[in-house]
């Protein structure tokens, strides 16, 4: 991915957002030719020359201070995400391009790890990269996430399966949101990661085949997937109402563990309860008779 371009239309989007009554300054100059801020409000707020922040906004973060990133992150109002990914665009500008496009890479998930996973038995536990492949599940999590693996999208990968599987729209309760805050993840890893050769594949893969993606990816938005909830509609047992927090791995670096949990005494408790059973049957009826793929590895 271009860092210059992803800069460009990061800044740009993100001017975009801000209107002059948001930003504490008064709207001037007659009919606006532009949404938000101009881009000398955007320098006069960061306490640069326009040229300067002109040089910024067409993709040049090489060598830009901590300081201005600063300035400039206060004056476009960014969150912590937005904070985060704009320095991110500036460690890979800085970079200069010497590290390479690597090739993908099969990413072997530790013994240990997979222990982790299978001892977490009453929550569905799984591990995933940065862009969302499906690595290694315990039993709880491959049957929650049964359809992502049957799925004839391709192999296991969450943005994958909701943009290309039409069964995501009945799986995720609120598919828009699933669907923003999946692409904004991506985005994120971008920025982190821009020479994730297999990221840059599957971005190329769902914008030819998804309009959905397409117009969510050129929004440029990013966010931070730590902790929260989700809904989903679980074909065998129904609505589940599930708690979530995310862990990134010190000792892998680029993976997530995440572990879903249910308030206890809910209807959700009591339906994940029964998923555990499911999954103790159905699913290891289909493993003896090679139907289901191995959850270990990828």
């Amino acid at each position: 991915m271009d860092n210059r371009t992803e800069t460009r239309d990061f800044l740009s989007t993100r001017r975009a957002k801000i209107t002059p009554e948001q930003a504490g300054l008064a709207a001037y100059g007659g009919n606006r030719r532009v949404p938000g801020l101009r881009r000398g409000e955007v320098a006069m707020l960061a306490g640069v020359s326009v040229e300067y922040y002109t040089r910024l906004e067409r993709g040049n973060l090489a060598g830009v201070s901590e300081n201005v990133l600063e300035s400039l992150a206060n004056a476009l109002q960014l969150d912590d995400a937005e904070r985060a990914h704009l320095y991110d665009l500036a460690r890979a500008a800085s970079d200069g391009g010497r590290s390479r496009r690597r090739p993908v890479r099969k990413q072997a998930i530790r013994p240990g790890v997979q222990l982790t996973l299978d001892a977490i038995s009453g929550s569905p536990a799984f591990i995933r990269n940065g862009r969302l492949d499906l690595l290694a599940t315990n039993a709880l999590g491959r049957a929650l996430y049964s359809d992502i693996y049957d799925s004839p999208a391709g192999p296991p990968n969450h943005a994958r399966f909701l943009f290309l599987d039409p069964r995501s729209r009945d799986f995720y309760a609120d598919w828009e949101r699933a669907a923003n805050d999946t692409v904004a993840i991506m985005r994120t890893e971008a920025g982190r990661d821009p020479y994730d050769r297999g990221l840059s594949d599957l971005v190329g893969e769902l914008s030819t085949r998804s309009k959905e993606f397409r117009v969510r990816w050129a929004s440029h938005n990013v966010r931070q997937h730590f902790t929260g909830k989700k809904h989903f509609r679980h074909r065998t047992v129904g609505d589940l109402h599930l708690l979530y927090e995310a862990l990134e791995l010190s000792a892998d670096a680029g993976l997530t563990l995440t572990v879903y949990n249910a308030e206890p005494g809910t209807g959700t408790d009591d339906a994940l309860k029964l998923l555990a059973s499911w999954a103790a049957t159905t699913l290891a009826r289909s493993e003896d008779s090679g139907l289901v793929r191995d959850v270990h590895t990828k």
